[in-house]
Protein backbone atom coordinates (compact mmCIF):
# COMPACT_ATOMS: atom_id res chain seq x y z
CA UNK A 1 0.00 0.00 0.00
CA UNK A 2 1.53 3.52 -1.13
CA UNK A 3 2.11 5.90 2.04
CA UNK A 4 1.98 9.15 0.17
CA UNK A 5 -1.39 10.73 -1.03
CA UNK A 6 -2.03 10.33 -4.79
CA UNK A 7 -3.98 12.28 -7.82
CA UNK A 8 -3.89 11.89 -11.29
CA UNK A 9 -1.92 13.96 -13.82
CA UNK A 10 -4.50 15.36 -15.80
CA UNK A 11 -8.63 15.57 -16.62
CA UNK A 12 -10.27 12.90 -18.31
CA UNK A 13 -13.95 12.61 -19.28
CA UNK A 14 -16.09 9.29 -20.39
CA UNK A 15 -20.00 9.16 -21.19
CA UNK A 16 -22.67 6.69 -21.12
CA UNK A 17 -25.99 6.10 -19.58
CA UNK A 18 -26.96 5.72 -15.45
CA UNK A 19 -27.94 1.73 -15.10
CA UNK A 20 -31.24 2.77 -13.20
CA UNK A 21 -32.39 6.10 -14.65
CA UNK A 22 -31.19 5.19 -18.15
CA UNK A 23 -30.19 8.74 -18.40
CA UNK A 24 -27.14 10.19 -20.42
CA UNK A 25 -24.55 11.22 -18.35
CA UNK A 26 -20.73 12.50 -18.82
CA UNK A 27 -18.32 12.28 -16.05
CA UNK A 28 -15.15 13.78 -15.67
CA UNK A 29 -12.16 13.72 -13.31
CA UNK A 30 -9.94 16.32 -12.08
CA UNK A 31 -6.51 16.64 -9.92
CA UNK A 32 -7.07 18.20 -6.56
CA UNK A 33 -4.72 18.84 -3.90
CA UNK A 34 -3.49 17.30 -1.31
CA UNK A 35 -6.09 16.76 1.82
CA UNK A 36 -8.67 17.30 -0.69
CA UNK A 37 -10.26 13.94 -0.60
CA UNK A 38 -12.94 12.80 -2.75
CA UNK A 39 -15.58 14.90 -4.22
CA UNK A 40 -18.18 14.94 -6.70
CA UNK A 41 -19.72 17.86 -8.35
CA UNK A 42 -23.33 18.16 -10.09
CA UNK A 43 -22.88 20.81 -12.98
CA UNK A 44 -26.11 20.55 -14.05
CA UNK A 45 -27.70 22.28 -11.35
CA UNK A 46 -27.69 25.83 -10.30
CA UNK A 47 -24.70 26.80 -7.98
CA UNK A 48 -22.96 23.23 -8.96
CA UNK A 49 -23.42 21.62 -5.22
CA UNK A 50 -20.26 19.43 -4.12
CA UNK A 51 -21.09 16.38 -2.32
CA UNK A 52 -17.92 14.51 -0.84
CA UNK A 53 -17.66 10.84 -1.08
CA UNK A 54 -18.60 10.43 2.92
CA UNK A 55 -21.24 7.37 4.20
CA UNK A 56 -22.58 10.12 6.39
CA UNK A 57 -24.39 11.10 2.80
CA UNK A 58 -25.56 7.14 2.35
CA UNK A 59 -29.20 6.96 1.57
CA UNK A 60 -31.25 3.82 1.45
CA UNK A 61 -31.41 2.76 -2.42
CA UNK A 62 -32.32 -0.42 -4.19
CA UNK A 63 -29.20 -2.10 -6.21
CA UNK A 64 -26.47 0.81 -5.56
CA UNK A 65 -25.11 3.30 -3.32
CA UNK A 66 -26.66 6.48 -3.23
CA UNK A 67 -25.31 9.97 -1.51
CA UNK A 68 -27.81 12.96 -0.90
CA UNK A 69 -26.39 16.01 0.34
CA UNK A 70 -28.92 19.24 0.97
CA UNK A 71 -31.56 17.94 -1.09
CA UNK A 72 -28.99 17.09 -4.00
CA UNK A 73 -28.24 13.34 -4.81
CA UNK A 74 -26.01 11.16 -6.29
CA UNK A 75 -26.79 7.71 -7.47
CA UNK A 76 -24.64 4.11 -8.61
CA UNK A 77 -21.48 5.61 -6.97
CA UNK A 78 -19.61 2.11 -6.32
CA UNK A 79 -17.85 1.57 -9.46
CA UNK A 80 -16.23 4.97 -10.02
CA UNK A 81 -15.38 5.18 -6.29
CA UNK A 82 -14.07 1.01 -6.07
CA UNK A 83 -11.66 2.49 -9.26
CA UNK A 84 -10.24 4.91 -7.35
CA UNK A 85 -9.80 2.58 -4.18
CA UNK A 86 -8.44 0.37 -6.27
CA UNK A 87 -5.69 3.01 -7.59
CA UNK A 88 -5.07 4.25 -4.41
CA UNK A 89 -6.20 7.80 -5.57
CA UNK A 90 -7.10 10.04 -2.51
CA UNK A 91 -7.58 13.78 -4.21
CA UNK A 92 -10.05 13.99 -6.73
CA UNK A 93 -12.93 16.03 -7.62
CA UNK A 94 -15.37 14.42 -10.28
CA UNK A 95 -17.88 16.55 -11.86
CA UNK A 96 -20.94 14.97 -13.37
CA UNK A 97 -23.96 16.62 -15.52
CA UNK A 98 -26.88 14.53 -13.88
CA UNK A 99 -27.57 12.12 -10.82
CA UNK A 100 -26.40 8.84 -11.50
CA UNK A 101 -22.71 7.64 -12.58
CA UNK A 102 -22.48 5.76 -16.08
CA UNK A 103 -22.68 2.33 -15.96
CA UNK A 104 -20.42 1.48 -18.82
CA UNK A 105 -19.64 -2.65 -19.31
CA UNK A 106 -21.25 -2.62 -15.85
CA UNK A 107 -17.38 -2.88 -14.19
CA UNK A 108 -14.56 -0.76 -13.10
CA UNK A 109 -12.61 -1.45 -15.82
CA UNK A 110 -13.09 2.07 -17.77
CA UNK A 111 -13.09 4.14 -15.20
CA UNK A 112 -9.01 2.06 -14.06
CA UNK A 113 -8.14 2.62 -17.73
CA UNK A 114 -9.39 6.18 -18.29
CA UNK A 115 -7.52 6.80 -14.94
CA UNK A 116 -4.47 5.14 -16.30
CA UNK A 117 -4.29 6.72 -19.58
CA UNK A 118 -4.58 9.95 -17.47
CA UNK A 119 -1.20 9.29 -15.55
CA UNK A 120 -1.13 9.08 -11.55
CA UNK A 121 1.04 11.66 -9.50
CA UNK A 122 3.00 11.10 -6.37
CA UNK A 123 1.93 13.83 -3.66
CA UNK A 124 4.13 15.37 -0.98
CA UNK A 125 1.77 14.92 1.91
CA UNK A 126 1.30 11.32 3.64
CA UNK A 127 -1.81 9.38 3.42
CA UNK A 128 -4.03 8.94 6.30
CA UNK A 129 -3.90 5.15 7.16
CA UNK A 130 -5.97 3.49 10.26
CA UNK A 131 -4.60 0.58 11.88
CA UNK A 132 -7.15 -1.27 13.40
CA UNK A 133 -6.30 -3.01 16.37
CA UNK A 134 -9.74 -4.96 17.31
CA UNK A 135 -11.92 -7.20 15.51
CA UNK A 136 -15.22 -4.82 14.03
CA UNK A 137 -18.61 -7.11 13.65
CA UNK A 138 -21.82 -6.45 11.53
CA UNK A 139 -24.25 -8.76 10.40
CA UNK A 140 -28.20 -8.22 9.29
CA UNK A 141 -30.19 -11.58 10.54
CA UNK A 142 -32.81 -10.81 7.79
CA UNK A 143 -30.60 -11.25 4.59
CA UNK A 144 -27.95 -13.60 6.43
CA UNK A 145 -24.97 -10.23 5.48
CA UNK A 146 -22.43 -10.20 8.13
CA UNK A 147 -18.81 -8.17 7.58
CA UNK A 148 -16.02 -8.66 10.37
CA UNK A 149 -12.70 -6.60 10.18
CA UNK A 150 -9.62 -7.88 11.80
CA UNK A 151 -6.18 -6.65 12.28
CA UNK A 152 -3.91 -7.10 9.47
CA UNK A 153 -0.48 -5.65 8.38
CA UNK A 154 -2.23 -4.25 4.88
CA UNK A 155 -5.82 -3.89 3.45
CA UNK A 156 -7.16 -7.40 2.79
CA UNK A 157 -10.55 -8.18 1.40
CA UNK A 158 -12.43 -11.37 1.51
CA UNK A 159 -16.08 -12.21 0.36
CA UNK A 160 -18.38 -15.22 -0.13
CA UNK A 161 -21.13 -15.63 -1.38
CA UNK A 162 -24.37 -18.34 -1.64
CA UNK A 163 -27.25 -17.65 -3.14
CA UNK A 164 -28.78 -21.32 -3.18
CA UNK A 165 -28.10 -21.36 -7.19
CA UNK A 166 -26.74 -24.38 -8.91
CA UNK A 167 -25.33 -21.09 -11.26
CA UNK A 168 -23.40 -19.34 -8.56
CA UNK A 169 -23.14 -21.92 -5.39
CA UNK A 170 -20.78 -21.17 -2.82
CA UNK A 171 -18.22 -19.01 -4.42
CA UNK A 172 -15.19 -16.67 -2.84
CA UNK A 173 -12.74 -14.55 -3.93
CA UNK A 174 -10.03 -12.71 -1.93
CA UNK A 175 -8.12 -9.48 -2.65
CA UNK A 176 -4.23 -9.49 -0.22
CA UNK A 177 -2.73 -6.88 -2.44
CA UNK A 178 -4.70 -3.78 -3.33
CA UNK A 179 -2.17 -3.20 -6.51
CA UNK A 180 -3.83 -6.26 -7.72
CA UNK A 181 -6.73 -4.61 -8.37
CA UNK A 182 -6.25 -3.85 -12.24
CA UNK A 183 -6.43 -7.08 -12.98
CA UNK A 184 -7.88 -9.34 -10.78
CA UNK A 185 -10.91 -7.03 -9.81
CA UNK A 186 -11.41 -3.94 -11.85
CA UNK A 187 -12.81 -5.75 -14.97
CA UNK A 188 -15.56 -7.88 -13.14
CA UNK A 189 -19.38 -6.50 -13.87
CA UNK A 190 -22.38 -6.40 -12.01
CA UNK A 191 -24.84 -9.14 -12.60
CA UNK A 192 -28.50 -10.06 -12.16
CA UNK A 193 -30.98 -13.16 -11.91
CA UNK A 194 -33.21 -13.55 -15.29
CA UNK A 195 -36.19 -14.02 -12.94
CA UNK A 196 -35.50 -10.43 -11.31
CA UNK A 197 -35.40 -8.44 -14.26
CA UNK A 198 -38.85 -8.05 -14.75
CA UNK A 199 -39.51 -7.08 -11.42
CA UNK A 200 -36.22 -4.29 -11.42
CA UNK A 201 -37.73 -3.16 -14.45
CA UNK A 202 -41.76 -2.75 -13.28
CA UNK A 203 -39.83 -0.62 -10.33
CA UNK A 204 -38.44 2.15 -12.04
CA UNK A 205 -35.07 0.10 -11.81
CA UNK A 206 -32.11 -0.96 -14.43
CA UNK A 207 -33.88 1.68 -17.21
CA UNK A 208 -29.98 2.04 -18.21
CA UNK A 209 -29.31 -1.85 -18.55
CA UNK A 210 -28.54 -3.78 -20.74
CA UNK A 211 -27.07 -7.56 -21.91
CA UNK A 212 -23.93 -5.80 -22.70
CA UNK A 213 -23.37 -4.21 -19.27
CA UNK A 214 -24.61 -7.06 -16.74
CA UNK A 215 -24.12 -10.89 -16.22
CA UNK A 216 -27.75 -12.38 -16.93
CA UNK A 217 -27.56 -15.39 -14.74
CA UNK A 218 -30.01 -18.05 -15.02
CA UNK A 219 -30.99 -20.51 -11.93
CA UNK A 220 -34.29 -21.90 -13.64
CA UNK A 221 -35.17 -22.65 -17.43
CA UNK A 222 -37.32 -19.62 -18.65
CA UNK A 223 -39.73 -20.14 -21.29
CA UNK A 224 -40.04 -18.45 -24.82
CA UNK A 225 -42.40 -15.61 -23.65
CA UNK A 226 -39.86 -15.05 -21.23
CA UNK A 227 -37.24 -14.75 -23.72
CA UNK A 228 -39.27 -13.04 -25.75
CA UNK A 229 -40.16 -10.28 -22.90
CA UNK A 230 -36.84 -9.79 -21.97
CA UNK A 231 -35.54 -9.21 -25.94
CA UNK A 232 -38.21 -6.73 -26.12
CA UNK A 233 -37.06 -4.69 -22.93
CA UNK A 234 -33.55 -5.14 -24.53
CA UNK A 235 -34.55 -4.29 -27.86
CA UNK A 236 -32.15 -7.48 -29.38
CA UNK A 237 -33.21 -10.51 -30.66
CA UNK A 238 -30.18 -12.93 -30.45
CA UNK A 239 -31.05 -13.84 -26.68
CA UNK A 240 -30.62 -17.19 -25.57
CA UNK A 241 -29.72 -19.31 -22.37
CA UNK A 242 -26.53 -20.95 -22.94
CA UNK A 243 -25.80 -24.50 -21.02
CA UNK A 244 -23.93 -22.66 -18.15
CA UNK A 245 -27.03 -20.95 -17.05
CA UNK A 246 -26.22 -17.60 -18.65
CA UNK A 247 -27.38 -15.62 -21.45
CA UNK A 248 -25.63 -15.53 -24.28
CA UNK A 249 -24.46 -12.23 -24.05
CA UNK A 250 -21.17 -12.59 -22.84
CA UNK A 251 -18.57 -15.12 -21.31
CA UNK A 252 -17.04 -14.78 -17.87
CA UNK A 253 -13.51 -13.23 -17.09
CA UNK A 254 -13.21 -15.15 -14.33
CA UNK A 255 -14.88 -18.51 -12.97
CA UNK A 256 -16.07 -16.36 -10.02
CA UNK A 257 -17.19 -13.42 -11.99
CA UNK A 258 -20.27 -12.30 -10.06
CA UNK A 259 -18.18 -12.46 -6.72
CA UNK A 260 -15.34 -10.80 -7.73
CA UNK A 261 -18.12 -8.04 -8.94
CA UNK A 262 -19.17 -8.40 -5.23
CA UNK A 263 -15.66 -7.85 -3.98
CA UNK A 264 -15.34 -4.61 -6.38
CA UNK A 265 -18.55 -2.92 -4.49
CA UNK A 266 -17.42 -3.50 -1.25
CA UNK A 267 -13.71 -1.72 -1.66
CA UNK A 268 -16.05 1.46 -3.52
CA UNK A 269 -18.99 1.26 -0.60
CA UNK A 270 -16.20 1.20 2.47
CA UNK A 271 -13.65 3.83 0.49
CA UNK A 272 -17.06 6.23 1.82
CA UNK A 273 -14.64 6.05 5.31
CA UNK A 274 -12.63 8.77 3.79
CA UNK A 275 -9.21 6.52 5.53
CA UNK A 276 -7.43 4.05 4.14
CA UNK A 277 -7.01 1.64 6.76
CA UNK A 278 -5.10 -1.67 7.81
CA UNK A 279 -7.87 -4.39 8.07
CA UNK A 280 -8.64 -7.86 6.60
CA UNK A 281 -12.49 -7.43 5.24
CA UNK A 282 -14.39 -10.86 5.72
CA UNK A 283 -18.17 -10.47 3.98
CA UNK A 284 -20.32 -13.08 3.86
CA UNK A 285 -23.32 -12.20 1.37
CA UNK A 286 -22.65 -8.62 1.49
CA UNK A 287 -24.46 -5.87 -0.43
CA UNK A 288 -24.87 -1.87 -0.44
CA UNK A 289 -26.78 -1.41 2.64
CA UNK A 290 -24.54 -3.46 4.80
CA UNK A 291 -21.30 -2.58 3.41
CA UNK A 292 -22.03 1.14 3.64
CA UNK A 293 -24.05 0.44 7.24
CA UNK A 294 -20.03 -1.26 8.11
CA UNK A 295 -18.27 2.15 6.50
CA UNK A 296 -20.33 4.43 9.06
CA UNK A 297 -19.23 1.92 11.86
CA UNK A 298 -15.81 2.23 10.87
CA UNK A 299 -15.66 5.64 10.62
CA UNK A 300 -17.13 6.01 13.81
CA UNK A 301 -14.33 3.35 15.27
CA UNK A 302 -11.52 6.04 13.35
CA UNK A 303 -13.13 8.90 15.16
CA UNK A 304 -13.23 7.76 18.31
CA UNK A 305 -9.64 5.91 17.99
CA UNK A 306 -8.57 9.92 16.89
CA UNK A 307 -8.88 11.59 20.22
CA UNK A 308 -6.53 8.80 21.90
CA UNK A 309 -2.94 7.75 20.17
CA UNK A 310 -2.51 4.04 20.02
CA UNK A 311 0.29 2.02 20.57
CA UNK A 312 1.75 -0.37 18.00
CA UNK A 313 1.00 -3.72 18.62
CA UNK A 314 4.10 -5.46 19.47
CA UNK A 315 4.24 -9.44 19.31
CA UNK A 316 7.36 -10.82 20.98
CA UNK A 317 7.15 -14.12 19.13
CA UNK A 318 6.86 -12.13 15.60
CA UNK A 319 10.87 -12.38 13.54
CA UNK A 320 11.71 -8.34 13.96
CA UNK A 321 12.39 -6.92 10.86
CA UNK A 322 15.77 -5.59 11.83
CA UNK A 323 17.46 -7.92 14.79
CA UNK A 324 20.36 -6.18 16.73
CA UNK A 325 22.78 -7.53 14.27
CA UNK A 326 20.89 -6.10 11.34
CA UNK A 327 21.24 -2.36 13.06
CA UNK A 328 24.50 -2.86 14.20
CA UNK A 329 25.35 -2.66 10.11
CA UNK A 330 23.33 0.48 9.64
CA UNK A 331 23.88 2.18 12.66
CA UNK A 332 27.18 3.32 13.91
CA UNK A 333 26.07 3.42 17.65
CA UNK A 334 27.90 1.03 20.40
CA UNK A 335 27.77 0.05 24.08
CA UNK A 336 26.60 1.82 26.31
CA UNK A 337 25.05 3.80 23.52
CA UNK A 338 23.04 1.59 21.37
CA UNK A 339 19.72 1.84 22.63
CA UNK A 340 17.13 0.13 20.23
CA UNK A 341 17.33 -3.58 20.54
CA UNK A 342 15.09 -4.33 17.20
CA UNK A 343 12.61 -2.94 14.63
CA UNK A 344 9.52 -4.55 14.83
CA UNK A 345 8.01 -2.67 11.60
CA UNK A 346 9.35 -0.31 9.00
CA UNK A 347 6.96 1.21 6.09
CA UNK A 348 7.93 4.55 3.91
CA UNK A 349 7.26 6.98 6.17
CA UNK A 350 7.32 5.15 9.69
CA UNK A 351 9.36 3.01 11.64
CA UNK A 352 8.97 0.95 15.51
CA UNK A 353 11.37 -0.17 17.51
CA UNK A 354 11.90 -1.76 20.61
CA UNK A 355 14.07 -1.36 23.83
CA UNK A 356 13.96 -3.46 27.06
CA UNK A 357 14.80 -2.03 30.10
CA UNK A 358 17.57 -3.88 32.70
CA UNK A 359 17.90 -2.95 36.51
CA UNK A 360 22.04 -3.66 34.50
CA UNK A 361 21.53 -0.75 32.37
CA UNK A 362 24.87 1.32 32.84
CA UNK A 363 23.23 4.53 33.30
CA UNK A 364 21.04 3.10 36.26
CA UNK A 365 24.14 3.06 38.68
CA UNK A 366 24.02 6.61 38.86
CA UNK A 367 20.33 7.86 37.62
CA UNK A 368 19.09 7.32 40.87
CA UNK A 369 20.98 4.50 42.26
CA UNK A 370 18.45 3.77 45.11
CA UNK A 371 15.55 4.98 42.88
CA UNK A 372 15.91 3.92 39.36
CA UNK A 373 14.99 6.17 36.12
CA UNK A 374 15.70 6.59 32.72
CA UNK A 375 17.14 9.50 31.86
CA UNK A 376 14.81 11.82 29.98
CA UNK A 377 17.71 12.30 27.62
CA UNK A 378 18.45 8.82 26.66
CA UNK A 379 14.57 8.14 25.78
CA UNK A 380 14.76 10.79 22.95
CA UNK A 381 18.37 9.25 22.04
CA UNK A 382 16.87 6.12 21.58
CA UNK A 383 14.01 7.19 19.57
CA UNK A 384 16.53 9.32 17.65
CA UNK A 385 18.34 6.02 17.11
CA UNK A 386 14.88 4.28 15.41
CA UNK A 387 15.00 7.74 13.66
CA UNK A 388 17.51 7.38 11.80
CA UNK A 389 17.08 3.69 10.63
CA UNK A 390 13.79 5.74 9.39
CA UNK A 391 15.96 8.65 7.66
CA UNK A 392 18.62 6.18 6.58
CA UNK A 393 15.83 4.18 4.50
CA UNK A 394 16.57 6.97 1.92
CA UNK A 395 20.07 6.12 0.91
CA UNK A 396 21.71 3.21 -0.99
CA UNK A 397 24.82 2.97 1.02
CA UNK A 398 23.59 2.75 4.69
CA UNK A 399 27.43 2.62 5.52
CA UNK A 400 28.36 5.76 4.07
CA UNK A 401 26.31 8.10 6.02
CA UNK A 402 25.48 9.59 9.45
CA UNK A 403 22.56 10.88 10.84
CA UNK A 404 23.01 13.56 13.47
CA UNK A 405 20.51 15.71 15.32
CA UNK A 406 19.82 19.45 14.81
CA UNK A 407 16.79 20.41 17.02
CA UNK A 408 14.67 18.65 19.03
CA UNK A 409 10.88 20.40 19.97
CA UNK A 410 8.21 19.73 22.23
CA UNK A 411 9.52 17.32 24.19
CA UNK A 412 7.09 15.72 26.90
CA UNK A 413 8.01 12.83 29.66
CA UNK A 414 4.75 11.59 31.10
CA UNK A 415 5.67 8.78 32.77
CA UNK A 416 8.51 7.27 34.34
CA UNK A 417 10.92 4.57 32.15
CA UNK A 418 11.91 2.10 35.18
CA UNK A 419 13.75 -1.49 34.98
CA UNK A 420 11.64 -3.71 33.18
CA UNK A 421 9.88 -1.18 31.22
CA UNK A 422 9.62 -2.19 27.63
CA UNK A 423 9.53 0.82 25.40
CA UNK A 424 7.97 0.31 21.97
CA UNK A 425 9.04 3.16 19.78
CA UNK A 426 7.07 4.68 17.05
CA UNK A 427 8.89 7.47 15.08
CA UNK A 428 7.39 8.75 12.13
CA UNK A 429 7.92 11.46 9.17
CA UNK A 430 6.31 14.76 9.57
CA UNK A 431 6.66 15.75 6.25
CA UNK A 432 9.66 14.42 2.84
CA UNK A 433 13.10 14.34 3.03
CA UNK A 434 14.52 16.95 1.61
CA UNK A 435 18.27 17.85 1.10
CA UNK A 436 19.04 15.49 3.92
CA UNK A 437 16.90 17.17 6.20
CA UNK A 438 14.47 15.08 8.15
CA UNK A 439 11.72 16.02 10.44
CA UNK A 440 10.47 13.45 12.74
CA UNK A 441 8.04 12.69 15.20
CA UNK A 442 8.69 10.48 17.61
CA UNK A 443 6.47 8.42 20.79
CA UNK A 444 7.53 5.91 23.31
CA UNK A 445 4.46 3.76 24.54
CA UNK A 446 5.04 1.41 27.76
CA UNK A 447 1.78 -0.71 27.31
CA UNK A 448 -0.88 1.59 26.24
CA UNK A 449 0.57 4.18 27.78
CA UNK A 450 2.83 7.28 26.12
CA UNK A 451 5.53 7.55 28.36
CA UNK A 452 7.73 10.45 25.96
CA UNK A 453 6.92 12.01 22.58
CA UNK A 454 8.95 14.52 20.74
CA UNK A 455 9.77 16.02 17.71
CA UNK A 456 13.07 16.19 16.29
CA UNK A 457 14.91 17.40 12.98
CA UNK A 458 18.28 15.68 11.89
CA UNK A 459 20.46 15.85 8.91
CA UNK A 460 22.06 13.07 7.00
CA UNK A 461 25.67 13.70 6.00
CA UNK A 462 28.26 11.51 4.01
CA UNK A 463 30.96 10.31 5.75
CA UNK A 464 34.18 11.45 4.77
CA UNK A 465 36.87 9.18 4.05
Amino acid sequence: MNNFQQTIKEECTISGHGLHSGAPVTLTIKPATTNHGVKFQRIDLPNQPIIDANCDYVIPSERSTTLLKDGVKLNTVEHILSALAGLQIDNILITVDNEEMPILDGSAGAFVQMIKNSGIVRQEETRELFQLNHNLYIEDPATGSKIIAMPSDSYKVTVMVDYNSQIVGPQHASIDHIEDYEKEIAPCRTFVFFHELKTLYEAGLIKGGSVDNAIILVDKMPSQTDINELSKLFNRTDIEVKSEGYLNNIDLHFQNEPTRHKLLDVIGDLSLIGTSIKAHIIATRPGHKINTDFAKMLKAKIKETKSKIIAPVYDPNKDPVYDIHAIQNILPHRFPMLLVDKIIEVTENYVVGVKNTTVNEHFFAGHFPDNHVMPGVLQIEAMAQCGGMLALKSVENTKDYDVYFLKINNAKFKRKVVPGDTLVMKVELMGPIRRGIVEMKGTIFIGNQIATEAEMMATIIKRQK
